[in-house]
């Protein structure tokens, strides 16, 4: 949400706009309710056009039989649509089953196990496996040489702290 000069919109800008969003998408629908009303109307002007109902009594039942033939079709034909529509729903709802199977697995978190190197491996291996996981016992001792250092630089903690507390004053006050 951010204009041309990358500042950050306003809310009330942000509201402004949002609420002309909505007043668009409102008359957009009723725009389509409009529309489908009117081509409901074309649709009966042309497919069900007014019975004459002038004549005599075998004509009126001619019409009649006329009515039911065209009812019955109608009725197959919506309950072909309505088997197509149920089975298409039936199918939805298993795919949404799928995903929701598919994402609901999770790994369960792990739980910290304290356990030597050794211990992990018997595990692994099983009993009959002796590893030994001795690692400092395959390392070459080496001889430590001590550096002897200047007496000097010991000295008196308490000298130390105050010649740090100095310079610590000297970083605060620049």
């Amino acid at each position: 949400m951010l204009s041309e000069g990358g500042k950050k919109m306003t809310t009330s800008r942000r509201h402004h706009l949002k609420s002309l969003m909505l007043q668009i998408a409102a008359s957009w629908m009723e725009q389509e309710k409009k529309d489908i009303e009117a081509a409901k109307e074309t649709y009966i002007a042309e497919n069900c056009p007014l019975p004459d109902l002038s004549g005599d009594q075998a004509t009126l039942l001619e019409i009649c039989r006329k009515l039911h033939q065209a009812i019955d079709k109608i009725d197959e034909v919506r309950y072909d649509a309505e088997a197509k529509v149920q089975k298409a729903d039936k199918e939805i709802e298993d795919l949404k089953m799928k995903v929701i199977e598919l994402a609901g697995v999770k790994k369960p978190a792990l739980k910290k196990v304290r356990m030597s190197a050794d211990a992990m491996l018997q595990a692994l291996l099983g009993g009959k496996h002796k590893v030994n996981m001795d690692l400092r016992a395959n390392l070459k001792q080496v001889k430590k040489e001590v550096k002897e250092e200047p007496t000097e630089a010991v000295g008196d903690w308490r000298k130390n702290i105050e010649d740090k507390a100095d310079r610590k004053k000297m970083f605060e006050t620049a």
